[in-house]
């Protein structure tokens, strides 16, 4: 008997930040196309974020669109993360770390 999974691709969605608005959806793909966009972000040193229930729900969104704003807080937790990682902090909050990411 053969064991049958369901292999679902990976999903990978890319947004942009800018400060104003909402992020937007800049790149998105399975399969083949998401291990691209995750090896692009890696050579730039773009902080990943793996959540593949967020990751579906952003792959809905149409490319260059905003957010929907039922996710702004998931993305902002994200974005948040990615600014962390990055060093970048809000001024005054230097060196402290961000509430549920200790």
């Amino acid at each position: 008997m053969t064991d049958h999974k369901d292999e679902t691709p990976r999903q990978t969605v890319a947004l942009q930040y800018t400060g104003k608005g909402a992020p937007r959806v800049t790149a998105k793909g399975a399969g083949e196309v998401a291990e691209r966009i995750l090896e692009l972000a890696r050579e730039n040193d773009i902080p990943v974020q793996e959540d593949s229930a967020l990751a579906a729900l952003l792959a809905t969104v149409p490319l260059g669109d905003e957010i929907p704003e039922a996710l702004y807080i998931a993305v902002a937790e994200v974005l948040a993360f990615a600014y962390y990682l990055s060093g970048k902090t809000p001024e005054g909050l230097s060196g402290k770390t961000p509430e549920g990411m200790r």
